[in-house]
């Protein structure tokens, strides 16, 4: 887990503490980090303004402060199970650690009516999902996207052949129930689509990317869009 993703985990796991807090031994076992690291996180965040609590001694932990929330939020109990079944079922796409981090957010902030509808419907629905790429990887490739830096990925392809390649990535692509990496590969000169599935391991250089847009991946499919919808017909 990249520092960024571990600090917005860590600020998470506070919040949701609540009066209680909770002990830097046991943020350290959750997200897989010496306490010293986590008191190095605790303090990035203090200095970025989060307003933390702490409480020595045995049973101590931390937390943050009481108006450290989010604002009201109306959803119907659908609305609610909609959002828990769309991210358990994409466990496997871009950003779905921190899409499942959000919609528990969310939930955690229903009125209890409403999260109690929400969790008798929830158990209605059940999911299969699929087994998604290691952590590390979707990690690196998704702090590559998002930074537009150079990805250096070991890839075995549809014939078993095995490659280390730089890539700039472009975009990440779903089709046929699989996640595909596009972009620049280096070693091809060329656009090429890489399944996410197929990539062993993955890292994020410190080259910036040289520009490739979305345009030059060609035509999408009729019935392909962006996640985000809006303004788009």
């Amino acid at each position: 887990m990249k520092r960024v993703e571990r600090l917005l985990a860590l600020s998470e796991m506070l919040r949701r503490s609540g009066k209680r807090g909770i002990s830097g031994e046991r943020l350290a076992r959750e997200l897989e980090v010496s306490v010293r690291t986590i008191k190095r996180d605790l303090d990035s965040l203090e200095t970025s303004g989060v307003p933390i609590w702490a409480r020595p001694g045995p049973g101590g932990g931390y937390g943050l402060a009481a108006a450290v929330t989010l604002p009201p939020v109306t959803l119907s109990p659908a609305q609610a199970v909609a959002l828990m079944a769309a991210v358990s079922a994409a466990r496997d796409a871009p950003y779905a650690d921190l899409a499942a981090a959000g919609t528990q957010k969310i939930l955690d902030v229903l009125d209890p009516a409403t999260r109690m509808r929400a969790d008798r419907l929830a158990r209605r629905i059940w999911v299969n999902a699929v087994p998604s790429s290691s952590r590390a990887t979707r990690s690196a490739l998704e702090q590559g996207m998002a930074e537009q830096r150079v990805i250096r990925i070991r890839y075995t392809s549809a014939d078993h052949s095995t490659t280390t390649r730089d890539v700039e990535p472009v975009l990440f692509a779903s089709t046929n129930g699989q996640w595909y990496l596009v972009g620049w590969c280096r070693l091809r000169d060329a656009i090429r689509w890489f399944a996410v599935s197929r990539i062993e391991r993955a890292s994020v250089t410190t080259t910036a990317c040289t520009g490739h847009t979305i345009e030059e991946v060609g035509e999408p499919p009729l019935n392909a869009k962006p996640v985000n919808t809006r303004g788009h017909g």
